[in-house]
């Protein structure tokens, strides 16, 4: 069995140069990667594309490298809570692909099961829909969607063996899933590093040969985006 084990983040992301597409796994801050992001900020490569749910926050996820300019290209479907990305978006000095959430989902997933393209009918009639190809399916219009390509995708685990095998907690499991073996190259990052064995079989999402690194996080925040509470009575 191939022991995919590396010390730390600084190692596991190694190879990541300026210009490169990455996938990063997470919904808002949720299951997101801090441990990579971090050593992506300290690496100080630049003009990337990420193709993320999200941009995170000002402070803290994808808006640490936004604050050092580091991504030339965002692809997401949600961007509103980065104060950050929409400055550098309006001024000019960011790319934005806009994509539906759906959308978004599918291509990571597509490009995971090695499927070049597909076709749907969410964006049909908006600006998502310009310069694509549109096909009728049962008199409904859908327009033609590839597959990404990315160089590397990172996701975050809850637990993951020294062979790769994967399992996510809860809604955590979000975009890691799909993104998990859709990049020529995938980086995890676990909570708990086990021993081939320990981990149920019947329970793994991601088996260990869709992941070529792995290494257990030294810290993780898992910040709340949106913190709602009732008042005391």
């Amino acid at each position: 069995m191939i022991d995919k084990r590396v010390k730390n983040a600084q190692e596991a992301i190694k190879g990541i140069q300026d210009g490169m597409t990455l996938m990063l796994g997470g919904f808002g801050l949720c299951g997101i990667p801090e441990n990579s992001i971090n050593a992506l900020v300290e690496s100080n490569v630049k003009d990337l594309t990420c193709i993320s749910n999200n941009a995170g926050v000002d402070d803290f996820g994808l808006g640490l490298l936004l604050h050092k300019r580091q991504i030339k290209k965002m692809i997401s479907s949600y961007v509103g809570e980065n104060a950050e990305f929409e400055r550098q978006m309006l001024s000019g000095e960011l790319e934005v692909e806009l994509t539906p959430q759906g959308t978004l989902a599918e291509k990571c997933r597509a490009a995971q099961a090695g499927i070049p393209a597909f076709y749907t009918p969410a964006g049909f009639g908006t600006e998502v829909a310009e310069g694509k190809e549109v096909k009728e399916f049962k008199g409904k219009p859908h327009i033609l969607e590839h597959a990404f390509e990315a160089d590397y995708s990172i996701v975050k685990a809850w637990k993951g063996d020294h062979a790769g095998n994967l399992i996510f907690k809860g809604s955590a499991r979000n975009f890691n899933h799909p993104m998990a073996g859709a990049g020529k190259i995938t980086i995890a990052e676990v909570e708990e590093l086990v021993a081939p064995g320990e981990l149920d079989p019947n329970q793994i999402h991601i088996p260990g040969i869709m992941v070529q690194r792995i290494f257990q996080g030294e810290k993780f925040e898992k910040r709340i985006e949106q913190r709602t509470v009732r008042k005391k009575i």
